[in-house]
């Protein structure tokens, strides 16, 4: 399977107020990475790669003092938009391709990129992306990277795969997303492929989960 890059971005603009009102908390993990990343330092700029609604936007800017969030899709960064204005976090919002991103080197100490490297494809574009991440972190940055894993109870299979899975609206229309899951292994093999130092790798909650530097 190989779905047009454009797909994602048509698709989450299509979903994204519902997609945005089910997406209320951070993920536990994030949370954790982000409390321990900045323990010692407040962290002058961070990223959230594939924002969506901002929630994590929205985590982020509790611990550094400027955070931008990027996402492909107008849509979401729509509802991140009302997210900011509702809660009353500043962040800087910005459309773009993770695989291209808008950014100088070494911009950021600290960067979120999570359920959202599987939107991308094929491979060759993912690893980009990874590179991509890796140029824009400064010499101490850190991220955390996370995708859907093999691990997780959905599938019944060991190997990496494409497919979709369909996001329900209100109404009971489906709309297929589409996915690359990877296999652990996989995961880390893609890593390595980059420009990115692993720090740690893991599986939670069904997800591959990774720290990484950009050195």
């Amino acid at each position: 399977m190989d779905e047009p890059r454009e797909t994602v971005k048509e698709t989450y603009d299509r979903i994204a107020s519902h997609f945005a009102s089910t997406r209320e908390y951070p993920w536990p993990e994030v949370k954790s990475f982000v409390e321990d990343a900045t323990a010692d330092s407040r962290p002058t700029r961070a990223l959230d790669l594939g924002c969506g609604n901002g929630r994590h936007v929205e985590l982020l800017r509790s611990y550094a003092d400027e955070v931008v969030g990027l996402d492909v899709s107008r849509g979401l960064l729509t509802e991140a938009t009302k997210r900011a204005a509702d809660r009353g976090f500043d962040a800087h919002l910005v459309q773009g391709d993770a695989s291209r991103l808008p950014f100088d080197d070494d911009s950021f100490d600290l960067c979120v990129y999570v359920a959202t490297l599987h939107h991308l494809t094929p491979r060759e574009t993912r690893v980009a992306s990874l590179d991509e991440l890796a140029r824009v972190l400064d010499a101490d940055g850190t991220a955390l990277v996370s995708a859907w894993s093999t691990a997780h109870d959905t599938f019944d299979r060991e190997d990496g795969f494409d497919t979709t899975v369909d996001w329900t609206l209100p109404g009971g229309e489906t709309v297929p997303r589409y996915y690359h899951i990877y296999a652990p292994d996989e995961f880390d093999a893609d890593l390595d492929a980059s420009d990115l130092t692993v720090v740690d790798s893991r599986i939670s909650s069904g997800n591959c989960y990774a720290v990484v530097s950009g050195q």
